[in-house]
């Protein structure tokens, strides 16, 4: 597994959003998001990432229990934050063109992915 210096070399910035074409419907399984949608998809994974390093940091440096599970809650909920974006973006665009075209196939993996969500 690459340290965290070489994931963010090998992943800086992404894929540049100004090569994917504008709308937004799925093809191959994969997901055409406009520049600010990525950009605010990316900007919150960035805050979690912080919020995580931030715990790391905690516990290397023998913080209090409570206060680490604190920030691990901030976390969570930053996490799901992003996740219901996520999901609202994907309902909106991929399942509303996919149920308009009529694969009704796409409902059951909407239904699949929100029992995995719900865990």
């Amino acid at each position: 597994m690459p340290d965290d210096m070489e994931w963010e070399t090998a992943h800086a910035g992404g894929p540049e959003p100004e090569s994917r074409p504008e709308h937004s419907c799925c093809h191959e399984r994969k997901k055409h998001r406009s520049q600010e949608e990525y950009r605010n998809l990316i900007n919150r994974l960035n805050r979690v990432e912080g919020q995580i390093r931030g715990i790391r940091g905690m516990v290397e440096k023998s913080a209090y229990c409570p206060d680490i599970l604190s920030q691990v809650s901030a976390a969570t909920a930053a996490l799901n934050a992003f996740s219901k974006e996520l999901l609202s973006q994907h309902i909106r665009s991929c399942v509303a063109q996919d149920i308009r075209a009529g694969k009704d196939e796409t409902i059951d993996e909407l239904l699949a992915t929100l029992q995995k969500l719900m865990r």
